[in-house]
């Protein structure tokens, strides 16, 4: 990977970290739906001046399946999923439950007809990762949070696989205007779910600038980052960010939240944290098939 590659990979895993500390001070006042409505309203607002500047939705013409496909997978289910397992449990367990992504990735691009090798380093890499997930299901399941942890790991699947919607569909198209589209999209299946659940409170000024921050940093700033770093590293390698934010989401919850910082916890990302060092690793050979599946595309398209 690139040094530009990993600069866009931290920058995205500290941004998308910080989701789970802002959504636990917010979710204590606001509704899950009114929370993502919030997120894509403002998100989307930010970036739709710059989204008219580059054409709007012009860009987006033969496209719309897949970025109705990515908006689904990416924002309408997780955003919620996340958000509702955030009253049950700790932004810190949210955070580092999401870590199945890579895993997740690397499976349904198998599904999906990925037929480059994976390198031995790398699967240990992403088991041991997945390893710290698996250290704090059992206690979660145990106190009767099955449902939360059944909604992050629903989360983690959307999360693995919208990646691999925009590397082979969307590469082409405009981060802006796609970004916005997306966001516009989620925002018209969650305004009317908000409506009948009675519209949006005037939240205290802790939740307000929370649902500011998660929807100018977390989200438009946020995607814009997430689209450049696939367009750099891949569909398959951008979802090791997902090792990076629950680091991130332990210390900000530790630190801010007063969430304990247990064994578990502890236990927990330093698996994900070896898992992330050995899964971001590439053998040459691999890198070498790798340039030969791309200049086989890159004839193919021609």
């Amino acid at each position: 990977m690139s040094r530009r590659g990993w600069a866009l990979l931290m920058a995205v895993g500290i941004v998308w970290g910080t989701p789970y500390f802002l959504i636990k001070i917010a979710v204590a006042e606001v509704s899950p739906a009114a929370i993502v409505l919030a997120r894509t309203v403002i998100g989307a607002a930010v970036l739709l001046p710059f989204a008219l500047r580059q054409g709007g939705s012009r860009p987006l013409r033969g496209h719309w399946p897949a970025v109705a496909g990515f908006a689904a997978l990416e924002i309408v289910g997780p955003w919620f999923f996340i958000t509702n397992a955030e009253r049950d449990v700790d932004s810190a367990t949210a955070g580092l439950l999401i870590a199945a992504v890579p895993v997740i990735a690397v499976v349904g691009g198998r599904l999906f007809g990925d037929r480059l090798p994976v390198a031995a380093g790398r699967w240990i890499g992403l088991l041991v990762g997945l390893g710290g997930v698996a250290v704090l299901t059992g206690p979660l399941t145990a106190q009767g949070h099955t449902w939360a942890v059944v909604q992050l790991l629903l989360a983690a699947v959307g999360y693995a696989l919208a990646p691999l919607i925009a590397e082979r569909h969307l590469r082409d198209v405009p981060v802006v205007p796609l970004t916005t589209a997306c966001l516009v999209l989620a925002g018209l299946v969650y305004a009317p779910v908000v409506a009948l659940q009675g519209g949006l409170e005037v939240p205290s000024a802790g939740a307000f600038w929370s649902l500011a921050g998660l929807g100018v940093v977390c989200t438009a700033i946020g995607f814009v980052l997430f689209f450049t770093l696939i367009a750099e590293v891949g569909g398959p390698r951008s979802t090791l960010v997902a090792y990076i934010n629950p680091l991130v989401a332990v210390v900000l919850g530790a630190v801010f939240l007063d969430e304990p910082l247990t064994w578990l916890v502890a236990a927990a990302a330093l698996l994900i944290l070896g898992g992330s060092a050995l899964a971001g690793r590439r053998g040459s050979q691999v890198q070498v098939l790798e340039e030969i599946g791309r200049e086989e595309r890159a004839d193919e398209s021609v």
